[in-house]
């Protein structure tokens, strides 16, 4: 104002030969907030071109779903869906969905396309107190990109077996092979087969844990990297390279395909299953309505837990992709599409996947309980033990392993490109020169596949299942959701937020998700991360193997790095100020100024 009031006071000084004194400074003063707001939408329009935005709807839809749409919708969500009480398990899940899932994303997405900044900027933005929720994001979505890239290398490397003559862990004629091991499709079914599998001695077992992992006795005994592992590791961290370098010109043309196949593929697995002989079977062990499960508050647990796992919220993946949206692109109408999305594709991975098991276990003579399995299970001992009794198994191998590579590619670039945006928000003008972004990317990718070598060892799966158990998931994304509520709920507050929904959007989001924000996420949060601490177990491998006392120190570092940069960040935002308590957290918790609408 100081500025305003001195450039007006030179002007009155001119002469004037056109209009009155009075009347000149009256539209000088009306004039300068327009060319104030035409100078800042200038800059703002700069900014973002060189920042860049999806080209077409099309790239930021695609990115979503192939961040959103991941390994949780094709081994986690039929096996809850069959152990929780199948068809009344849909209960439970869409109220997870309703209170807290959708509410989150659509949260998220405008949060992003609001602010255009990526995960940790938006907070600085929005509330600077808590620009340490940015900081925890990106840290556990690193500590995912470090562990979760394992996957990948096991699926690769089952993907390049696929071509063999005959699938190796489909006999026992192999070097691995101990005296134990049973062929499953010429094994006799009147035998004990469900005893066999128990036993380790199926081959498919026994390609999975000593061809694949040459798994150890412990994680203290972490043995020799597999080289084969690692060799596929790196394929992934270049695939993935190659997929971000380019920023968002160069993740939305990959999602082009990368997004699209696996739901082609997976189709081409629906139908096939569909038509196998007991397929009928498996579909009824998989949506059979069991509403007595209900009363099992572990069945609400798994619910809310599988919300969170496999719509990737609260790492601020949403909000990255919702950042290269056009201003007025509508977020909110796009976020219930994408939620329909993930959804549907949960539902019918589990038709895919039980009719196949139901075949299985009609073809072994076992009940379907003996082969439902799920995460690792399902993905590389009961789907390629399945594959052995098909036709032509070679095809449908091929085709199983691609699009969880295609599944799993897409999530690993989607962090990928989250930290990048993060890092390239918080200093553009250094990092968006030259090849600067390139290079620190591939810098990234370098450090981060070498310490990916840790999981190729032969402890490797002891190590992933730590990074699961306490960074990844459960009380971490649940605080992290709380903490996200509050804010945007209580300090930013749910009001404003929802009017700067309308201001791009052109109309209100449903009055629900105001007070979705203000009182039931976070009281739905708190609640299922009371009964996760209060059911705490310590956490074992294959329900046997008890891990050594330092681990569980090691895990609980891992948790608090991340959940540490809040209070940290909080702490020295506070001392920069300067008065009393209360007026430095007033200042801190203040919105930036050059926010669309704040200047009003």
């Amino acid at each position: 104002m100081p500025h305003n009031t001195s450039s007006h006071s030179k002007a009155i000084q001119r002469p004037t030969p056109v209009l009155p004194k009075d009347s000149f400074s009256l539209s000088r003063i009306a004039d300068t907030p327009c060319k104030l707001g035409h100078f800042l939408e200038k800059k703002a329009s700069r900014a973002a071109e060189e920042r860049g935005k999806w080209e077409t709807k099309k790239e930021f839809i695609l990115s979503v779903a192939g961040a959103i749409i991941g390994l949780g919708n094709v081994w986690r969500f039929p096996y809850l869906c069959y152990k929780n009480g199948g068809g009344a398990f849909f209960i439970p899940y869409f109220l997870f969905l309703i209170t807290c899932g959708v509410p989150l994303f659509v949260l998220e997405t405008s949060l992003g396309q609001y602010t255009s900044q990526g995960g940790i900027m938006c907070w600085r933005k929005i509330c600077p107190l808590f620009e340490g929720m940015g900081y925890a994001s990106q840290m556990i979505i690193f500590y995912g990109n470090i562990s979760y890239v394992v996957i990948l290398a096991w699926a690769f490397l089952y993907f390049f077996f696929s071509f063999s003559g005959k699938l190796p862990w489909a006999n026992c004629n192999n070097t691995w092979n101990t005296d134990r091991c049973v062929e499953l499709d010429n094994y006799n079914t009147t035998a004990n087969w469900t005893s066999s599998v128990n036993a380790s001695s199926s081959s498919v077992i026994e390609f999975w844990q000593r061809r694949v992992l040459n798994i150890s006795t412990g994680i203290e005994a972490i043995g020799n990297i597999r080289w084969d592992l690692s060799l596929c590791l790196f394929l992934s961290w270049v695939i993935c390279y190659f997929c971000v370098w380019k920023g968002v010109r160069s993740t939305g043309k990959a999602t082009y395909f990368t997004a699209t196949f696996p739901f082609v593929l997976l189709v081409v697995l629906f139908f096939r299953g569909m038509t196998l002989p007991g397929a009928l079977h498996g579909i009824k062990y998989y949506l059979y309505p069991n509403p007595s499960r209900l009363a099992d508050p572990q069945v609400w647990m798994d619910a809310g837990t599988q919300i969170f796992y496999s719509y990737a919220i609260c790492l601020g993946y949403m909000t990255t992709f919702g950042s290269y949206n056009k201003y007025n692109n509508n977020c909110y109408r796009d976020s219930f599409h994408l939620c329909l999305l993930n959804s549907g594709t949960s539902i019918v991975s589990g038709f895919a996947i039980f009719s196949v098991l139901g075949y299985m276990s009609t073809k072994q003579g076992v009940d379907i309980s003996a082969v439902a399995e799920s995460g690792p299970g399902l993905v590389f001992i009961v789907y390629p033990q399945a594959v052995t009794l098909l036709p032509w198994p070679q095809v449908w191998s091929v085709c199983f392993f691609f699009m969880i590579i295609l599944l799993g590619i897409d999530g690993q670039f989607a962090g990928l490109e989250s930290n990048m945006t993060s890092l390239t928000d918080l200093y553009p003008s250094y990092l968006r020169k030259g090849y600067r972004r390139e290079l620190l990317l591939l810098l990234f990718c370098i450090v981060s596949s070498l310490f990916g070598l840790f999981l190729v060892t032969e402890a490797g799966a002891y190590i992933l299942q730590i990074f699961d158990h306490y960074v990844c998931s459960g009380p971490t994304l649940l605080l992290m959701a709380i903490f996200q509520s509050v804010i945007i709920g209580w300090i930013y507050g749910a009001g404003r937020f929802s009017d700067n929904i309308e201001d791009m959007i052109g109309y209100k989001p449903l009055p629900l998700f105001k007070y979705c924000w203000l009182y039931i996420t976070p009281l739905v949060c708190s609640a299922t991360l009371v009964f996760l601490l209060l059911r705490y177990t310590p956490m074992k491998f294959n329900n046997t193997y008890v891990y050594p006392w330092w681990t569980y120190w090691i895990g609980w570092f891992l948790a608090m790095s991340s959940l540490s940069m809040i209070p940290i960040t909080m702490i020295f935002k506070l001392a920069k100020e300067k008065g009393s308590l209360w007026q430095r957290f007033k200042k801190t918790s203040k919105p930036a100024d050059d926010l669309p609408g704040m200047a009003e």
